[in-house]
């Protein structure tokens, strides 16, 4: 799939390298607001694919199921990481509209899922790596674990950096969105994996 993005989408891809060190992929593609285009589509299955594989073995790292269950356990987390995502990128899409914020909640989410993209291609070849040639411990688990929450952490801090005005002169409103729709939804999925042992 990365290939396949590659070829058929070269400038926007290169454009999309560069995230971290130019601001010409959120600007000039942030403008066209379409979640369907096929690059962010492809880029999107990239992210789940690869976020679903790092899941999967750090499951398989603290449990042992069958080595025949190992297909359907990928498949649940993979479906479960993709209904996440979607069902929180809608919440966030129908709030926007009530609130008639379409526009600058559509060009945020935009850049929201363009860091996370990027995250993942960053940590694909690295969970390949750990996989086929690392003896792993808990310190590579929370060690990887650590650094894409970073990552995130980095990139949703550098988006509200961005909108820091608008923040400002709706910080209650900016409050109850950071717990409602960015702290509340993981806070329920820990509870639902840890607690329950929905996986």
């Amino acid at each position: 799939m990365i290939v396949i993005v590659r070829n058929l989408y070269n400038q926007r891809f290169n454009d999309f390298l560069s995230i971290l060190t130019s601001n010409k992929f959120m600007l000039f593609k942030g403008k066209e607001n379409n979640p369907f285009h096929g690059f962010n589509i492809l880029l999107f299955s990239v992210n789940a694919l690869s976020i679903s594989v790092l899941i999967f073995w750090a499951y398989k790292f603290y449990h042992t199921p069958p080595t025949e269950d190992f297909a359907l356990i990928y498949i649940r987390i993979l479906t479960a990481y993709v209904c996440f995502i979607l069902l929180k990128f809608g919440v966030e899409k129908i709030i926007s509209n009530i609130f008639d914020m379409d526009q600058a909640i559509d060009l945020y989410l935009f850049q929201k899922l363009s860091y996370r993209n990027y995250i993942a291609l960053l940590v694909l070849p690295v969970t390949l790596l750990l996989i086929y040639t690392v003896n792993i411990n808990d310190f590579w688990v929370y060690g990887l674990g650590s650094a894409i929450l970073l990552a995130n952490l980095t990139g949703i801090f550098n988006i509200f950096k961005q909108y820091q005005r608008l923040i400002t002169d709706n910080w209650f409103y900016f409050i109850l969105y950071l717990c409602a729709l960015e702290i509340a939804p993981y806070f329920i999925l820990y509870k639902l994996i840890v607690v329950y042992q929905m996986i």
